[in-house]
């Protein structure tokens, strides 16, 4: 993530000894990114990620914290927080919110195969089955409500064509989410931003799923949606590429078997997808936040997916 708040080595030091963690030897920024501080943190024991929370509160992220510890604990290759002596997984560093997390192997794929994109199916299926019995709630913080307070903050920066897009779609999700099927519709503990750039794989293997820190409660298949935006589209149109996507749902619907309902609301949730993330790097490249290392992403290439998905909705069939 960018960096927006300078760690000095001593404190970082002090924070690697009260976990008990060894060494500290090296301390990195990380500059992709625009959400958190990030730095690689590596000790005599092992690598770790140090990540200090810049929009989130001490009182937010014992969701997330405890969401990524459950998971690990039953097998999902996920990021396990370090505890203190006491037990506590949330600290405090330069005055903001502070997390150390294992640090995963591997790389990302920026070019994913169908192989690649069946693994990350396979696994989102299994994640969302080992966080149904987690205790904690939390709404998606980026849902639906969230979209309604930010429209109306960039709308003044965009053409005429563009507002009418974003208003028109605003207003068919929130109709969406008054329907009974929607109400219906499987919900628990999502990610909610499984990018490409989220997961880790060596060679064709995946190694795990990170940065969590966007994760709440929501439907199931808004959580496909927002990986099939991503995972299964062409960068520079945005068109979906069927072969990866039916890789990706086939993959998940073996491990979780995707109800009548969610194939039928398919088309409308990836639109959901899209507008979510056209708001989010709307809201982030016209009111950017000061940082020593920032970049914004480009707004238009989810207005070019939200334009497609509106143009040629894809509906999964089970083979």
């Amino acid at each position: 993530m960018a960096v927006f708040t300078p760690v000095p080595l001593a404190d970082a030091s002090a924070l690697v000894a009260r976990l008990d963690l060894g060494t500290l030897t090296e301390l990195r920024g990380i500059t992709s990114g625009i959400e958190n501080t990030n730095y690689f943190l590596t000790t005599d024991r092992g690598d770790y990620v140090l990540t200090l929370f810049e929009r989130l509160t001490f009182e937010q992220l014992p969701f997330y914290l405890h969401l990524m510890k459950h998971l690990a604990q039953r097998g999902i290759p996920v990021p396990d927080p370090k505890g203190d002596a006491g037990g506590e997984i949330l600290h405090r560093l330069q005055g903001k919110p502070t997390a150390v997390v294992d640090r995963l192997r591997g790389s990302h794929q920026l070019a994913p195969s169908a192989r690649h994109c069946e693994q990350v199916g396979a696994m989102l299926a299994r994640m969302h089955l080992a966080g149904r019995d987690y205790p904690r709630h939390q709404p998606n913080l980026r849902g639906l409500a969230w979209w309604a307070e930010t429209v109306p903050v960039v709308l003044p920066y965009l053409e005429p064509a563009q507002r009418e897009l974003l208003e028109s779609e605003l207003a068919f999700q929130q109709a969406l989410a008054a329907a009974p099927a929607f109400a219906a519709l499987p919900r628990g503990p999502v990610h909610a931003d499984l990018f490409r750039d989220n997961v880790m794989f060596e060679g064709e293997t995946l190694t795990g799923f990170f940065d969590f820190y966007f994760a709440g409660v929501d439907t199931w298949l808004f959580d496909i949606s927002v990986c099939l935006n991503d995972w299964c589209v062409d960068l520079d149109t945005g068109r979906l590429d069927e072969q990866r996507a039916v890789a990706f749902l086939s993959a998940y619907d073996r491990e979780r078997e995707i109800t009548h309902d969610e194939s039928r609301l398919l088309p409308a949730l990836m639109r959901a997808g899209a507008l979510r993330f056209w708001i989010s790097r709307l809201w982030d490249f016209h009111l950017p936040r000061e940082a020593h290392m920032l970049q914004a992403h480009d707004p238009t290439h989810f207005e070019r997916i939200l334009r497609e998905r509106l143009a040629n909705p894809w509906h999964y069939v089970r083979a």
